[in-house]
């Protein structure tokens, strides 16, 4: 399996603004999702379930984008609440070029990862934010309300966890592990009942929690052994693929390549056992 590219280095002092104000934010909206989950929100009408819409998200964005706006100004901020793009299957970077932006820095949050799992008051969902260059992730945060948990990386300075230094052991062995996925905003993705069946044979669970970044989140920290995701926007995973980089784990494609940020299918994997993970996904999906 080929190794990532190193990836160019950052102002040290735009690292650390960033960091502190992606934390200072994911602080503020874990505040509001304990506050507020299960008790009455309202989502709006859309096609699916899986992509509600709700006054909290909506809320918690602008903040984000005025905060964002007066500390990092001119630098584009894209968003699950106000930036779902029309045309299927483009790109926030597509979308860039697109406005002519020359931005070198973006910004793309999920203020609430996991909707209909907050409307429901179930403890299962996440704030995300992540700052990006053309390569992929600069700084990333996840903040996890119901375990008072904010997790942070920055590109080269690692991963951690309120404070604290998180980096994966590597695991050799799938048996006895659990691989998460997500379903797609339309339902079960093609080849998923095949895909469960294959990580069943060998003795692996496949759960479905509801939670994309929390997903990828839990392979940085060494609870999954694996993330499969069959498809998802930007905002849905750029601030977790940033911990899990940073936290040792393999970021590939649906092909098995290396990437910061792959698009169209993803698998965040501990590095020893990418491989086998990989051709389960590989042979449901054909």
């Amino acid at each position: 399996m080929t190794v990532l590219p190193s990836q160019p280095r950052i102002e040290p002092g735009l690292l650390s603004r960033a960091l502190e104000v992606a934390g200072r934010l994911a602080n503020d909206a874990a505040d509001v999702i304990t506050a507020t989950a299960g008790r009455g929100a309202s989502p709006a009408d859309t096609d699916s379930p899986f992509d509600w819409v709700t006054d909290t998200g909506r809320t918690l964005e602008r903040h984000t984008r005025r905060v964002l706006a007066d500390e990092f100004p001119g630098v584009p901020v894209f968003g699950e609440e106000f930036d779902s793009a029309p045309d299927a299957g483009t790109t926030v970077a597509e979308q860039l070029t697109a406005r002519g932006s020359s931005a070198r820095y973006r910004w793309s949050v999920d203020p609430v990862d996991g909707t209909a799992n907050y409307v429901a008051g179930l403890p299962w969902c996440a704030y995300s934010l992540a700052m990006l260059d053309e390569h992929g992730p600069v700084v990333g945060v996840v903040a996890d309300p119901y375990r008072s948990q904010i997790y942070a990386a920055a590109r080269d300075r690692g991963m951690r966890a309120n404070g604290s230094p998180v980096r994966l052991a590597d695991r050799q062995d799938t048996r006895a592990g659990i691989v998460c996925t997500e379903l797609t905003r339309s339902g079960p993705w093609p080849g998923i009942d095949r895909f469960i069946s294959n990580a069943a044979a060998a003795q692996v669970g496949v759960r479905l929690l509801g939670s994309p970044a929390l997903a990828i989140t839990q392979v940085a920290l060494g609870h999954a052994m694996a993330a499969v995701l069959d498809a998802y926007e930007e905002w849905d995973v750029a601030g977790a693929l940033s911990l899990a980089a940073e936290s040792g784990a393999a970021v590939l494609d649906r092909r098995g390549e290396p990437s910061p940020l792959p698009a169209g299918g993803l698998l965040v994997a501990a590095p020893a056992v990418a491989g086998e993970v990989l051709d389960w996904w590989r042979q449901a999906t054909g």
